[in-house]
């Protein structure tokens, strides 16, 4: 059980972009990073490969470590710890270190 998962929204809590926040659009479980939609905006450079794929410079996000952000509890709103918990169905379950909730996702 990951404490982030992808479409998660995250606050970032320390490097360039601290106290920024974003959805995440995907999670690199072997390098512990995370892409955060709108975050860590680099340039790139390519080159044209067809007519229907023209060069030139393309912004994208770059990843994150992902110690450098915090899960955003969708219940209270506020940035969170998880920690496992539960659920009904006796699978475990992301619980909000804050306000209790269950935390749904993976």
């Amino acid at each position: 059980m990951r404490s982030i998962v992808k479409n998660d929204n995250v606050k970032v809590i320390s490097g360039n972009h601290k106290g920024k926040s974003g959805k995440v659009i995907m999670v690199i479980p072997d390098k512990n990073r995370v892409i955060v939609e709108k975050i860590q905006l680099v340039k790139r450079h390519s080159k044209p490969r067809s007519a229907q794929q023209p060069g030139g410079i393309i912004e994208k996000e770059a990843s994150i470590h992902i110690s450098n952000v915090m899960l955003i509890c969708p219940h209270c709103g506020k940035p969170t710890r998880t920690r496992t918990g539960s659920s009904q169905g006796g699978r475990r379950a992301r619980v909000c270190g804050l306000c209790e909730e269950m935390i749904s996702g993976e």
